[in-house]
């Protein structure tokens, strides 16, 4: 039976898969690898399938990385941090280049030999080193910027039961939580919300925290906002089920589920329940012991409760209390009371959350490299008048470099790639996702063969020349599907030839 004979080429040019048919999934190279290597009189008698499994993983990852073709890659445009993060399956780049206007790619040529990203330590005036205690962990903590990354909130999430639309912002330079009350089954409520970030607390044992809260107010049947500022070992809920509702709502019940965001931060907080404003911390002997985390969360919660419970509404009839109520936060204050390491994250200042702000890097992205002045007669291009000595050709060009970081996970770029359509080509391992784990008809003997040779390298009672002669077999293999994958064909090759000015007969 063909391949194709339960595929019409209405329902493959209908769909979407297209030109699947030249890859064979790792799921058949397993069955079929069974079925002609493994059995009675067969080269392995008995094996467990995920043995088979583990070693046909095992090839496919090392075949991605010298033998398949790459077809991985992200477009961005560079931002003014001049910085790109890796891809999430990244294992290492083949090419990394900008788009022009016409779709042409410019290549990029790495640097990383000339500058680098290091951790820069925080010394004293006498250059010793120093443990600073205090050092501010938090970014943004004064929200004079838009609340965005490393910031991350619940979604707003309101229907016809509630009496106006929530809202989660900076007002006037500070975080302000806007309810309004919400009818549910069981009564009025309001939804809880939490805005939150991720703090590394290596080498930190206490952090001590401070800020600025306001409580709303008792209003109608709404009463004081209830507003928690602490340190959390879980993020914020974010998520809605459908069914159960639960996931952001603060009810007043026990028949239902409860948020996480109703419950203070489990680590440490300070609290605004009573309708006024002022500033709370914990410090000293009250500081938050952090000793047995690395990861941990600067959380502030926010909801209201109301008087009672009002007669259950299954219509869309709006609350009685058609006013909002706010909660809001200002100045936050999280540093760090003790340091071990001079690597901690919190040590220097320009390192704080491991944001990276060496002084070698602020000064490679500030600078106006080479490439983008507007004359090559320089100093730089012509070190001696009308002659190039000792120029090295991967800096001979205008495209512009790059580094990358692999302690922050993040490449960077040179000061003219700023604003660019930047195009990054990877490998990975062919393990992300079962749509990848998939095999070039042209590399389907290689797999075999590689699973074969690393199942006998792993038995024992297997001769030094089998095993051998297994090895052999393998690079053999693996050398035909670089060749056939090389994809050469004879008139392309002839005509680069023939633009070599070499005379070939045809």
């Amino acid at each position: 039976m063909g391949l194709l004979d339960n595929v019409t080429q209405q329902e493959y040019y209908q769909g979407s898969d297209f030109g699947n048919y030249q890859f064979t999934s790792l799921d058949d190279i397993i069955n079929q690898f069974i079925i002609a290597y493994v059995g009675e009189d067969k080269v392995i008698s008995k094996i467990k399938r995920t043995d088979v499994a583990f070693h046909a993983q095992r090839a496919l990852q090392e075949l991605s990385f010298d033998t398949f073709k790459s077809i991985k890659a992200q477009e961005i445009v560079v931002p003014s941090t001049l910085q790109m993060i890796l891809p999430h399956d990244y294992v290492n780049y083949t090419k990394i280049s900008w788009s022009d206007a016409a779709g042409i790619k410019h290549r990029l040529y790495p640097t990383l030999c000339n500058t680098s990203n290091p951790f820069s330590i925080l010394q004293d005036s006498d250059g010793n080193y120093d443990f600073p205690v205090g050092v501010q962990l938090a970014i943004n903590p004064d929200f004079e910027e838009a609340l965005g990354s490393p910031w991350f909130s619940s979604p707003i999430h309101n229907d016809p039961h509630s009496s106006g639309l929530d809202s989660i912002g900076i007002v006037d330079g500070a975080l302000a939580f806007e309810h309004y009350a919400y009818w549910h089954w069981s009564g009025e409520m309001s939804r809880a919300y939490a805005t939150w970030q991720a703090i590394d607390v290596t080498g930190i044992n206490l952090l001590e925290i401070s800020a600025t809260g306001t409580s709303a107010p008792a209003l109608g049947t709404a009463e004081n906002g209830v507003l928690y500022f602490g340190i959390s070992s879980v993020p914020g809920d974010i998520a809605v089920d459908a069914t159960t509702q639960t996931g952001t709502y603060a009810v007043q019940t026990t028949n239902n589920i409860q948020s996480n965001n109703v419950n203070p931060p489990d680590l440490g907080y300070v609290e605004w329940i009573d309708g006024t404003s002022s500033s709370k911390q914990l410090i000293d002997t009250d500081a938050v012991d952090v000793s047995a985390y690395d990861t941990v969360y600067i959380i502030i919660k926010s909801y209201l409760n109301f008087t009672g419970l009002a007669t259950p509404n299954t219509s869309t009839t709006q609350s009685a209390n058609t006013t909002s109520s706010t909660n809001s936060i200002d100045d936050i204050v999280v540093t760090s009371g003790s340091l071990e390491a001079v690597d901690a994250p919190g040590f220097p200042l320009a390192q704080k959350n491991n944001t990276g702000h060496s002084e070698t890097w602020k000064n490679y992205k500030s600078g106006t490299p080479s490439e983008n002045q507007s004359q090559y007669d320089d100093d730089t291009y012509w070190p001696m008048n009308g002659s190039r000595y000792g120029l090295d050709p991967q800096h001979a060009q205008a495209n512009g470099s790059f580094f990358i970081d692999q302690r922050l996970g993040k490449i960077h770029f040179s000061s003219n790639i700023s604003g660019k359509t930047l195009v990054l080509d990877y490998i990975s391992d062919s393990l992300g996702t079962d749509g990848e784990m998939q095999v070039h008809k042209f590399a389907e003997e290689a797999m075999y063969k590689h699973i074969l040779c690393g199942i006998m390298s792993a038995r024992a009672n297997v001769g030094r020349n089998q095993l051998l002669y297994y090895k052999k077999d393998k690079f053999a293999a693996i050398r035909t599907a670089k060749l056939r994958l090389s994809n050469i064909k004879l008139e392309e090759l002839t005509q680069i030839l023939r633009g070599k000015s070499k005379h070939i007969k045809h």
